[in-house]
């Protein structure tokens, strides 16, 4: 039976694909208690960067037809067979329901919001506060850049855009497996929704109340050259990876998120080694780029942690990594690409 199908639903909460356990005030406890005695590196004693973007490299189109430019964590603008495709945008001080407490950013922007390029479509996966900015996309809506952007997202989240500002019309919500295609001058990209091992909600009372997704990007250029991109976003280890790979596979890069995480809650995040078991499970086809990493203190690992624990699990199971520095639009050539920006 297939592991990929719509989202199913128990009263107003959405199920994830495969039983999984989410700590409740227990775990709270746990945590805390943790917290008190870590003595890691979580946040960078010495500042980081200054990044900065040239914006001026968007007025050329990637000369492979896939570039990516990473802004940090899960943030990335990705180029795809003429296809520009902004995904969870979060440029907001912190990753909180404010802008006084929570997890602060590593290092600031690495461009403003008015320098993006004009946009075609805009991707939120989920509704938690490391993926979806507020301040983000209330700017975001206002901007001539996003201004003909398609919003992309997850059943249940186009309220929590309308809200913020962005039309109705422009917003397109998927269930699992459910897709849609963004057309544009120079190619256009089928966008398809699928399962994730995760959960959503912006506060402890409305849990699984909205969808959460992982995303198959699947370009195709006038041309003939076509790219498929997988973004694992936010999920746990599960078979669900080897079905998505032999029915939308293979793919040129895999996005798979290694950082926030912890074996308390192992079965919604991967971590650097869940990562190269999800990558493994996809045939290990093209380039595995870690994500979910290097931007906020979300957990009790040191902040370098994930990424020099996957460069060793790369090392050792000869994976090819795509990992640029921050800021940078880097073309994606089919060759490993290794920033150690993180070593400075």
């Amino acid at each position: 039976m297939t592991l990929l199908h719509p989202a199913k639903k128990a009263g107003r909460k959405y199920l994830n694909p495969v039983p999984t356990a989410l700590g409740g005030i227990a775990m709270t406890f746990k945590v805390l208690r943790l917290l008190l005695a870590n003595r890691e590196e979580r946040v960078p004693k010495q500042p980081l960067g200054p990044f900065r973007t040239d914006p001026s490299i968007y007025s050329a189109p990637s000369e492979t037809c896939l570039r990516v430019t990473w802004f940090g964590h899960s943030s990335s603008l990705i180029e795809i067979d003429g296809v520009r495709i902004l995904i969870d945008p979060v440029w907001d001080p912190r990753a909180s329901p404010a802008s006084w407490f929570g997890p602060k950013r590593f290092f600031a922007p690495t461009l403003s919001l008015e320098d993006l390029p004009p946009l075609d479509a805009i991707l939120i996966s989920h509704d938690h506060y490391d993926h979806l900015g507020e301040q983000t996309v209330r700017k975001l809506a206002t901007l001539p850049a996003a201004a003909g952007a398609r919003w992309i997202t997850s059943l249940g989240v186009g309220a929590i855009l309308r809200r913020f500002g962005v039309p109705s019309a422009r917003i397109a919500e998927l269930d699992w497996t459910q897709s849609v295609t963004v057309s544009a001058t120079a190619g256009s990209c089928k966008i398809v929704a699928l399962p994730a091992r995760h959960f959503s909600g912006r506060s402890l009372t409305n849990r699984f109340e909205t969808l959460w997704s992982s995303f198959v990007l699947r370009g195709h250029a006038p041309t003939g050259q076509s790219h498929t991109v997988y973004y694992g976003a936010d999920s746990g280890l599960w078979d669900g990876f080897a079905e998505i790979a032999a029915a939308y596979g293979p793919f040129d890069l895999t996005m798979l998120e290694i950082g926030a995480w912890n074996n308390l809650w192992g079965q919604i995040h991967l971590g650097p080694d869940g990562a190269l078991k999800a990558f493994q499970q996809t045939g290990a086809n093209g380039l595995l780029m870690p994500i979910h990493w290097g931007l906020f203190d979300l957990a009790l690992h040191a902040w370098r942690e994930p990424i020099e624990r996957l460069v060793q699990l790369a090392n050792t199971f000869g994976i090819r990594l795509f990992s640029p520095t921050p800021g940078q639009p880097t073309e994606v050539r089919g060759t490993e690409l290794l920033s150690t920006w993180w070593r400075a």
